[in-house]
């Protein structure tokens, strides 16, 4: 187990294995011991003087077990039962000791100071028992080492681990701010200053590691279906998030340089819940008939006797559950990208609360904090500003609709249209793409007039980064019916899509192709789109090599929607989209991929008539394809294989049959080959 894979002050010890050999257990215990007292106090932000008793007692055991090792004693089975139970309570200790070290957690030993307390009281105890119980007049050691360790078992049952004086007065500080959160008030910044300077928390970064480290305990309490402690985590990460943005005031973090849309007309978010909870899986699994399932669930489903997969019913061969990694992989991608948290979807809900009073009132203060601003701030402070937005929009959906709700968005744009530095222009525009996924946010965007703003950026973009973060807040504003009808309007919007599909990077065209793919929801866009020559830049990334199959997939989508109306179909067939279209059914790996080869193929056959269907009648490879999706099972794609494959048997067949349009197919008026 990865020290990240348990939670804080969880100690999954293990008892030593029944046949282990006693020179091998007490080499052990030699081992743990000195990692354990190979610690220092200054390591120890809180809790020193408890680590620095537990040092000096396990020291006083260390000099026991090398005295033991070295005079080689035949060691009674009574003894040994003894050091197997000293052994365990060491592996907690050692956890212990890991914990209060953990820079990232400082806060949380802080929080929970009184718990950390009572644990090294219990661990040494323990200790003590295991000494009380060893026969030491068995050993024959010298006398001094006898003595020491027997000094030890007394201290060591008697010894009073209690809180030291300043952790107990910084403890009840930060507990009275999360209090004043709680019921409504600002606290005082003294008193935060005085937490941070504690716990030294003196930049942004320290501040923003401690937030990270606290948002994987949320995940982790997820992942183990415990929500006990969820309340206090998001709290402090509330009251980090607003120390973050209201004391620290110089940034010192790098973005990730390409923000795209989550892949949605490729992968079904469906597909990321359990079929046996509907939960999204925050540890899938596949089981022997390659069913994939979140390993609590399946893992309930057997334990109470069930030998059949749940979904298809199926016999198990076997109850292995190997582990999805790409799809964990997948679903971590999408939780980002959309503000969902593992805290929420453990507790059915959309991550649209703040996870405690403390948690909701102190992003309320921090979101109207950021609106002043980056209304009446310098420069400076208007781009921090900005940076704070796009890091906390990310993080949830409540932060996002705490951030509109406060009135974030009009200052955004203004800061947008005034933007001439390439940071703050992306931070921006970045901040406004995390809102627009907010489902209030395309309506506070558009109706504060943000479209010739994100346009300009769009087609002026100070940086390749922020024209194709533009791109991708279009496509989510373009979610709305309305919205995508007032957008299509614009006459540069689309051609200036076209025009980043043309020149961008990977990143940046799949964010254009997305956003295109978005406007096309609304059917008189189509024109607008084939008149900007949409089709030739979409065919360009089928022919090129380079291309990821992702960003193939989205362009597959644009065109097989374009293909369902004559002028569409008219528009591919005059790029010789035919055999690049068959090229993509028969390499393409993704399910969405081969799906949208065969609707394009099959729109290409009902729109552009008897002639296409005869070229596809020629191609012998054709047929072979389509029957593989049939065998593949793929719901959509067979659908579409299957309908393609009775129109070209009805070609043969009418052929054959000496029918209409049995004589050879006139050369076609369209270059379809």
């Amino acid at each position: 187990m990865s020290e990240r894979d348990r939670r804080m002050l969880s100690f999954p010890a293990v008892h030593p294995c029944e046949g282990i050999s006693p020179p091998t257990l007490v080499a052990s215990l030699i081992s743990l011991s000195q990692s354990i007292c190979s610690y220092e106090p200054q390591e120890f932000q809180t809790q020193r003087h408890n680590a620095r008793e537990t040092i000096r007692q396990i020291g006083i055991v260390l000099m026991f077990l090398e005295e033991l090792e070295d005079s080689a004693l035949q060691i009674p089975s009574s003894a040994v039962l003894c050091l197997a139970e000293l052994h365990f309570t060491f592996q907690k200790i050692h956890f212990l000791m890991q914990d209060c070290t953990l820079q990232a957690a400082r806060l949380l030993m802080l929080a929970k100071s009184e718990l950390v307390a009572s644990q090294f009281r219990a661990l040494i105890r323990a200790v003590a028992t295991s000494l009380d119980v060893l026969p030491l007049h068995h050993f024959h050691l010298c006398a001094d080492v006898t003595e020491l360790t027997q000094l030890v078992t007394k201290q060591a049952s008697k010894a009073t681990f209690q809180l030291d004086p300043s952790d107990a007065r910084l403890t009840n500080t930060l507990h009275s701010v999360l209090c004043h959160f709680s019921r409504g008030t600002e606290p005082d910044l003294i008193s935060l200053h005085q937490i941070l300077h504690y716990l030294q928390i003196t930049t942004w970064t320290d501040c923003n590691t401690q937030i990270h480290f606290l948002q994987e305990e949320i995940s982790l309490e997820c992942r183990h279906r415990q929500d006990k402690q969820l309340p206090l985590l998001s709290s402090l990460v509330a009251f980090l998030s607003y120390c973050r943005g209201v004391i620290f005031q110089i940034i010192q973090d790098t973005q990730p340089r390409c923000t795209t849309p989550f892949n949605l007309t490729s992968v079904n978010p469906q597909d990321f819940r359990c079929p046996i909870s509907l939960d999204l899986m925050t540890d899938p699994v596949t089981v022997s008939t390659g069913q994939t399932y979140d390993r609590a669930s399946i893992q309930k489903w057997l334990k109470a006797g069930n030998s059949t997969c749940p979904k298809t019913g199926e016999k198990l061969t076997n109850t292995d559950l190997v582990p999805n990694t790409t799809l964990k992989r997948l679903i971590q991608h999408f939780c980002a990208h959309n503000g969902i948290s593992l805290f929420n979807s453990c507790n059915h809900k959309n991550n649209t609360v703040a996870g405690s009073p403390a948690a909701a009132h102190a992003m309320q203060f921090l979101a109207w904090f950021l609106t002043r601003r980056l209304a009446f701030g310098t420069e400076e402070q208007k781009h921090k500003g900005a940076y704070e937005i796009r890091v906390l929009a990310r993080t949830s959906i409540f932060n996002r609709g705490c951030l509109i709700e406060m009135g974030t968005v009009p200052p955004l744009l203004d800061l947008l249209s005034s933007a001439n530095d390439k940071s703050t222009q992306e931070n921006t525009i970045s901040a406004l793409l995390k809102l627009s996924k907010h489902p209030n946010g395309p309506k506070s965007i558009i109706e504060s007039g943000s479209v010739n703003a994100i346009l300009w950026v769009l087609k002026n973009g100070l940086t390749l980064e922020a024209r194709q973060i533009a791109a991708a807040t279009i496509f989510y504003l373009s979610s709305v019916k309305e919205y995508a009808e007032s957008i299509g309007e614009n006459p540069e919007v689309i051609p200036a899509l076209v025009e980043l599909v043309k020149e961008g990077r990977t990143c940046g065209r799949k964010n254009a192709v997305v956003a295109i793919f978005g406007l096309l929801s609304l059917p008189r866009n189509h024109q607008r789109v084939l008149a900007a020559d949409a089709v030739p830049a979409l065919l360009d990334i089928l022919s090129s090599s380079s291309d990821k199959e992702q960003l193939i997939a989205e362009a597959l989508a644009v065109l097989a929607a374009l293909a369902e109306n004559v002028e569409g179909a008219r528009a591919i067939l005059q790029g010789s989209a035919l055999p690049l279209t068959v090229g993509m059914l028969r390499s393409a790996t993704s399910r969405a991929a081969k799906e949208h080869s065969a609707s394009i193929l099959l729109s290409l056959c009902v729109n552009g008539g008897p002639e296409v269907v005869a070229v596809l009648a020629k191609d012998p490879s054709l047929m072979p394809l389509l029957y593989s999706l049939l065998a593949e099972a793929y719901s959509h794609a067979a659908k579409k294989a299957r309908f393609l494959i009775k129109v070209i048997q009805d070609f043969h067949e009418t052929r054959t049959s000496g029918l209409k349009g049995s004589s050879p197919p006139q050369e076609p008026s369209l270059h379809v080959w």
